[in-house]
């Protein structure tokens, strides 16, 4: 059983590789002080660096959960998700509406995908 884990920290791993699986950490904007749809644009773009990075893309994507502290950002975020995901292979999702773990964080998107 072989275990890969990439940009790891001292809480926790940013992605891991089991079994041709790639689970990603909950990813945040950098820069947290930009809209709902700068975080998403932000957000969506370290996915795609770290899915690259693990052997992985958006067309493989099995499951994502995505949360907004606003359900009145909910389309806004969408909207840029939409333009994002890749069409033909949407994954299996649910959007949530909760309070982040830090305040000025609007958005937060977990991922899982296929190798």
């Amino acid at each position: 059983m072989d275990i890969t884990r990439h940009h790891v920290g001292p809480r926790m791993s940013q992605a891991v590789e089991h079994n041709n699986v790639v689970y990603l950490a909950g990813q945040v904007a950098d820069d947290p002080k930009a809209d709902i749809t700068g975080q998403t644009q932000q957000i969506l773009a370290k996915i795609d660096k770290l899915l690259a990075e693990c052997g992985s893309s958006k067309s493989k994507l099995l499951w994502a959960q995505l949360w907004v502290t606003d359900m009145r950002n909910f389309q806004a975020m969408n909207a840029v998700w939409d333009g994002w995901v890749d069409p033909d292979n949407p994954p299996v999702r649910a959007g949530l509406c909760s309070a982040l773990a830090a305040p000025p964080y609007l958005v937060e998107i977990m991922v899982m995908a296929a190798k």
